[in-house]
């Protein structure tokens, strides 16, 4: 009976706790998203308008960007919303009667760990699966839109195969290339062939365009110029899964799901990052639980904050500069892992480990005053 009373307390306890932090954490992630979203909004209306897209058009850039948004504003919201919580728990003597009844720090944060890591798996699945569709969407459609776009020059490259390919000029969302460059290499990635075109046109699921210089190398001293009977236009043996969405997603959006990178660092899709890039994201994705529980145990040190000093504490300040000095490291760290400058695993785990002990070490030195 007394183990029925105790599991049925521990229920409500959880329940109670975890609608406190999700409740919490969801209003300052709509606050957040939405100061992101104005911001974004200021910076780009006036580009709308000037299209002639109109108010479809901002409503249309505002919902697209909103799964972005909602991830990146979700670390945040989750240490924001776990202060709250705790603050006002402690402020009101309910962390006090818990800790009379026996729960301590360790009970208390194991009981918010379920929320956390649910959330986290929430940012994950976001990110993974509707983050890459609304961003490359979002993608194309700007560029279909954009006056001129096909004169608006870049620097793309992506690898297919043994093969590189440069792009300057993307139009009407990268169904046509401009100024394109193919090197083609042999399977030790010599350098066989080098096919320069005007324009890539994509039609009925394939590329065509029209050569203006083919270089032969013969040797690594001798190039020949093959002759290219002028204006005949022929099909590009790119593989079928080169779509100019998908072109759209390697060049303009960068965001992708957790297959589709496997794919490409495996050499099935083609791809415009290195190895370490996808590695790195990958880890970082996965991560996300244990990066939102960094979060929250960043937070639990107001619990300690006197229930008389209330509001008045510097403590809840402190914990948030903790929780954004986290998200600068670990976004610096990430960086280094992105361009094979630090090791993936480094990358990933260095921040993580770090604060965690940090926080361990803090709480366990309140706990000795």
């Amino acid at each position: 009976m007394k183990h029925r009373l105790r599991l049925a307390s521990g229920t409500v306890l959880l329940g109670y706790l975890s609608r406190e932090m999700m409740g919490k954490v969801f209003a300052t992630a709509v606050i957040v998203v939405s100061l992101m979203e104005i911001l974004a909004l200021l910076e780009q209306v006036t580009e709308i308008m000037h299209r002639h897209l109109g108010l479809t058009g901002v409503l249309y850039y505002a919902v697209m960007r909103l799964p972005l948004l909602f991830c990146n504003a979700m670390p945040i919201a989750v240490l924001i919303g776990a202060l709250l919580a705790l603050v006002q728990m402690t402020t009101s003597n309910e962390i006090a009667i818990m800790r009379a009844a026996g729960l301590s720090t360790p009970g208390l944060i194991k009981l918010f760990l379920p929320t956390t890591i649910a959330l986290g798996i929430l940012c994950g699945l976001v990110n993974d699966q509707v983050t890459p569709r609304t961003e490359q969407a979002l993608a194309q459609w700007w560029n279909v839109t954009t006056p001129g776009a096909i004169a608006e020059a870049h620097n793309y490259w992506i690898r297919s195969g043994n093969d590189l390919i440069s792009i300057h000029f993307l139009g009407s969302g990268a169904s046509v290339l401009g100024d394109v460059t193919v090197y083609h290499r042999d399977r030790q990635s010599l350098l066989q062939k080098v096919t320069t075109l005007d324009t890539a046109r994509y039609v009925h699921g394939h590329w065509y365009g029209t050569p203006t210089r083919v270089l032969s190398v013969i040797s690594p001293t001798r190039i020949d110029l093959l002759d290219v009977p002028p204006g005949q236009s022929i099909r590009l043996d790119w593989p079928d899964t080169l779509t100019p969405g998908y072109i759209t997603q390697l060049t303009i959006s960068f965001t992708q799901s957790i297959s589709t990178m496997l794919d490409e660092e495996a050499g099935r899709l083609p791809s415009s990052q290195s190895p370490s890039f996808f590695l790195t994201e990958i880890l970082g994705r996965i991560m996300l639980p244990l990066t939102f529980t960094v979060m929250l145990l960043l937070a639990v040190p107001v619990v300690y904050i006197p229930p008389r000093a209330g509001i008045r504490s510097w403590l809840p300040v402190w914990c948030l500069g903790a929780g954004l000095l986290f998200v600068v490291f670990q976004g610096l760290l990430r960086a280094l892992g992105n361009a094979g400058t630090l090791p993936s695993l480094m990358a990933i785990f260095v921040g993580i480990l770090i604060f965690i002990l940090g926080v361990i070490t803090v709480l366990l030195r309140i706990e000795e005053r």
